[in-house]
C-alpha cells in the first residue's frame, strides 16, 4: 500500500469525488484508508456512567484505490512510482517526478 498516515489524497469515486483530505489512519491489513472529513456516517453512542447519549458523526474507511495521492507541484491526483536513492526506498510522483 503506498499510501500512508499523513499524506494529502484526493477522492476519485464515491459520494465525495473531487475532495481532497489528509489520511489520519491507514489499515494496510484491509486495505482501507481513513481521510479526515470523508465518508462521514453517524453512529448513536448509548450512555455510559455520566456521559450523555449522543449521535456523533464517524469519519469511516474506504478502500485505498478509490483515493489517490495529490502530487505536491501540480496539486492534482498523481500515482506514485518507488525509487531507489542511494540505499533508501523514495516515493517519486509519477507525472512530475517529484518525491512526495
Amino acid at each position: 500500500m503506498k499510501i500512508r498516515k499523513g499524506d494529502k489524497v484526493i477522492i476519485i469515486t464515491g459520494k465525495d469525488k473531487g475532495k481532497t483530505g489528509t489520511v489520519t489512519r491507514a489499515l494496510p491489513a484491509v486495505s482501507k484508508i481513513i481521510v479526515e472529513g470523508l465518508n462521514m456516517k453517524k453512529k448513536h453512542q448509548k450512555p455510559r456512567g455520566n456521559k450523555k447519549g449522543q449521535i456523533v458523526d464517524m469519519s469511516m474507511p474506504f478502500h485505498v484505490s478509490n483515493a489517490m495521492l495529490v502530487d505536491p507541484k501540480s496539486g492534482k491526483g498523481t500515482r506514485i512510482s518507488i525509487k531507489m536513492k542511494g540505499d533508501k526506498r523514495v516515493r517519486v510522483a509519477v507525472k512530475s517526478g517529484s518525491e512526495v
